[in-house]
């Protein structure tokens, strides 16, 4: 599965090489450590060769002879892992350590002038040894004696303490490790921050309360906070064309609707009254079109700055249908408890707003009750009658229908507020009620997407 997150990948990232360092310092550590270990056991083995020099002495004779020196007991505990053993002239000595087992040291011995020479040999139980061979010569002249001594050592015991030091080290390593993976999330989220101020500042766009991103951003993601600059200003550019299309539209029809209408009365002078409103019905509807289309390009301008209190829009629709003979005989109630700002011009608001109180006076037994309220980041304009409701929904969305045929009502009404509603970034909700109609409108509160 990806990760979609760039924050965890480059956390997962940062951990899976962390870990693959840290792997490898410990790794390194084992071996410098495998090697200092090394270099202080052949140390401590040139320190008991050196003891074991010291205990070979001439005798009457003239002849060397080796004292047995009996004061470390590895050397006389059998297979104790630490063994002694010299040569003198051809003579053999070894620790009791060694039991019957004899080293099997090469043949050239290492020279008296040389360093002493570290080996790897087998052990009595089959055991790798650490080795340091020499040879030294006792007297001058003629009567010198070369004695070759070898002390060895179990390299077990290295390995033993190169475990131990991997145990007491790899806590160490896990708490760096989470230290570091902790200071790799903080630098991620520092290095990421610009990214979220980014996507606040399209939020900003989004809602209205910004026009642009700006410049004052990292040198990183500048370049993409012009390129989203850009295409906003080509989409404005082009939002202002289409509006502009739209215009010559509407004065370049109005002509021929003239023309249409002046034909409708000589029609009628004539007496064809059926074609004479047929004429008039379709250059109406044209018209209203025209509008329509006109004040859809018209807020999808002016959406960015705009807003209007709903309250004030629904009383002063009361106050009008109030006046007509169907809205006096019915009661109005107005529920709005806060103030309350829609991203929305006034004008529109009213538009929209208009025909669901209008629907709602024809309909409406006795009352009529507008509530408005806040909704998270947006703001509900409920409309609601006491009337039949409506049989079918779904299909009053729709232009040119109706459910009440009385009147000379076209149909538009709700078509023309859903698509206000929907160019502002809103939603339009119909719904029956026991009894009665309600129509809801949910626009976003300025400052929100």
């Amino acid at each position: 599965m990806k990760l979609r997150s760039i924050r965890l990948r480059l956390v997962v990232v940062n951990a899976l090489a962390l870990a693959l360092a840290l792997t490898a310092a410990a790794w390194g550590l084992a071996l410098l450590f495998d090697r200092h270990a090394e270099r202080v056991a052949l140390s401590a083995l040139a320190a008991r060769a050196d003891a074991l020099t010291a205990a070979l002495e001439r005798g009457p004779g003239g002849a060397v002879r080796f004292v047995d020196p009996s004061g470390d007991p590895s050397y006389q505990q059998p297979l104790s892992g630490h063994y002694w053993q010299i040569s003198i002239d051809g003579e053999l000595r070894r620790s009791r350590s060694l039991w019957d087992y004899v080293l099997p040291l090469p043949e050239r011995a290492p020279s008296p002038s040389g360093t002493a020479a570290p080996l790897a040999l087998p052990g009595p139980q089959g055991e790798a040894l650490l080795v340091l061979d020499r040879t030294v010569l006792i007297g001058e002249g003629r009567d010198v004696t070369r004695v070759r001594i070898s002390v060895a050592q179990d390299r077990a015991e290295l390995a033993r303490a190169q475990q131990s030091f991997l145990r007491e080290l790899a806590p160490l390593l896990a708490l760096l490790a989470l230290a570091l993976v902790a200071a790799g999330a903080v630098q991620v989220t520092l290095g990421l921050r610009p990214l979220a101020a980014i996507g606040q500042r399209v939020g900003a766009l989004a809602s209205g309360a910004e026009r642009r991103i700006g410049i004052e951003l990292p040198t990183e993601v500048l370049p993409l906070a012009r390129e989203i600059d850009q295409l906003l200003e080509a989409r404005e550019l082009e939002l202002e064309r289409a509006r502009s299309r739209a215009g010559d539209l509407a004065h370049g029809l109005k002509t021929p609707l003239q023309a249409l209408l002046g034909e409708a009365m000589r029609l009628r002078e004539r007496g064809e009254e059926a074609s004479a409103r047929g004429i008039e019905e379709v250059a109406s509807g044209i018209r209203r079109h025209v509008d329509r289309e006109l004040m859809r390009a018209r807020i999808m301008r002016d959406r960015a700055g705009a807003s209007s209190d709903p309250a004030e829009a629904a009383r002063r629709l009361i106050r009008v249908l109030r006046r007509t003979e169907r809205g006096s005989a019915l009661a109005w109630h107005l529920e709005a408890n806060e103030p309350l700002l829609v991203r929305l011009d006034g004008a529109d608001l009213t538009e929209a707003l208009g025909p669901l109180m209008e629907n709602a006076a024809t309909h409406a037994a006795s009352t009529v009750r507008v509530r408005i309220a806040a909704a998270g980041p947006s703001v509900e304009i409920a409309v609601s009658d006491d009337g039949p409701g409506a049989p079918d929904i779904e299909a009053i969305r729709g232009r040119g229908v109706r459910f009440d045929t009385r009147g000379d009502g076209h149909g538009l009404g709700l078509a023309i507020a859903g698509d206000i509603v929907e160019t502002a970034g809103g939603e339009l909700r119909l719904r029956n009620l026991s009894p009665g109609f309600e129509a809801t409108l949910i626009l976003p509160a300025p400052g929100h997407a």
